[in-house]
């Protein structure tokens, strides 16, 4: 395949007219490589790297914690026709038997035609701070343990890639210094102070769970969580940007405070993400939607509603610049869990994840 005088959004965060040249779903340097001739004609649209979602629940009227192989498949499908073509399914802090129910239903689903593809298991839980659980169940919160995950990962033959943690609960610290080499471990779900946060970031926790929901504000004398990610350069953070969870003005605050590099674009999607409104389950708990926001009985926000892609176009519409916006959505996450060597541009030798879409980012092909 050739797509044909595009404007192909370059490693740099620049735009050029120029041809991509695909074989075997691998993006190829030359004509010559190429030898299914087929033209497709991308003139006036922009040309983009799928997008990485490493945060997100479900969506379609599934639950990747349903341990439903044929649920997550559709979950998969759905992604995808939404531009998402890389994929982190995200669980919720349940019983370790439940867990390995549910990381088993990535056999099923792995390869699902036209579904975005799963790229491992984002473990949000059990390790939270009960004080800041936010829609996950406390009687199931449980102090960190490497080898309560260990045991996890290796049911799921390894796919475990980011894996939250309270760094202000017991054995919290040496559960980080016994597994940071192993897996992104991402602070979050706590009412850590900036002391203790920072702490976790020297020990090897680069990595912050949607960044200021379900931890303590950013204070003048009391910066916590969100202050030690800022003086972390290695720390990355995510960002839920459906213009519920976080005010325009703080995502644009983000941005200039953590730069093009750090952070990250997630969804946090819920399985009404792409369903109309009414009542939903999220870990166990019922979840009531009404025009996109997901709550609780009590009102705490539970997950969005929105996927990544309308998620990056929110951005933009925010006042963020188009090449800041696919870079936190595409390059960073990818990079966040160890596989910008595949995805996450479009460089000859990545995997030809493409999206076609116009300079309103109105998505016309997924590739």
């Amino acid at each position: 395949m050739i797509i044909k005088n595009g404007e192909v959004f370059q490693e740099d965060g620049s735009f050029q007219v120029k041809d991509i040249y695909v074989e075997n779903h691998k993006i190829v340097a030359s004509q010559e490589e190429v030898t299914d001739k087929t033209v497709v004609d991308a003139e006036g649209l922009l040309v983009l790297p799928g997008l990485v979602d490493i945060h997100s629940h479900g969506a379609y009227g599934h639950d990747f914690s349903d341990a439903d192989g044929e649920g997550l498949k559709k979950i998969l499908k759905y992604e995808r026709s939404c531009g998402i073509t890389s994929y982190c399914p995200t669980s919720m802090t349940l019983p370790e038997a439940e867990l390995e129910k549910i990381f088993a239903t990535l056999k099923e689903a792995a390869g699902t035609e036209g579904g975005a593809v799963i790229r491992g298991i984002n473990m949000e839980g059990p390790f939270l701070d009960p004080k800041k659980k936010g829609a996950h169940v406390e009687e199931y919160i449980r102090k960190p343990s490497a080898e309560f995950f260990r045991r996890l990962n290796t049911s799921c033959g390894n796919m475990v890639k980011l894996v939250t943690l309270a760094p202000n609960v017991e054995e919290a610290m040496e559960f980080i210094d016994e597994v940071h080499d192993e897996v992104c471990i991402s602070l979050g779900h706590t009412g850590a102070d900036y002391e203790t946060a920072s702490e976790a970031m020297k020990r090897g926790a680069h990595h912050v769970t949607h960044l200021y929901n379900a931890m303590m504000p950013l204070a003048h004398r009391d910066p916590g969580l969100i202050g030690a990610a800022s003086d972390d350069p290695e720390c990355m953070v995510e960002l839920i940007c459906d213009g519920l969870h976080i005010h325009p003005c703080v995502v644009r605050a983000t941005f200039r405070i953590f730069g093009s590099e750090r952070v990250i674009l997630i969804s946090d999607s819920m399985m009404a993400t792409g369903m109309a409104n009414g009542t939903y389950q999220l870990g166990g708990q019922e979840v009531t939607v009404k025009d996109r926001k997901a709550t609780l009985s009590d009102g705490t926000i539970a997950g969005s509603a929105t996927n990544l892609y309308d998620c990056m176009r929110k951005a933009v519409s925010f006042g963020i610049p188009l090449a800041q916006a696919v870079f936190a959505a595409t390059r960073n996450p990818a990079k966040s869990i160890g596989i910008y060597d595949r995805v996450g541009s479009l460089s000859a030798g990545k995997e030809a994840d493409i999206l076609l879409t116009t300079k309103e980012l109105e998505l016309k092909q997924v590739i």
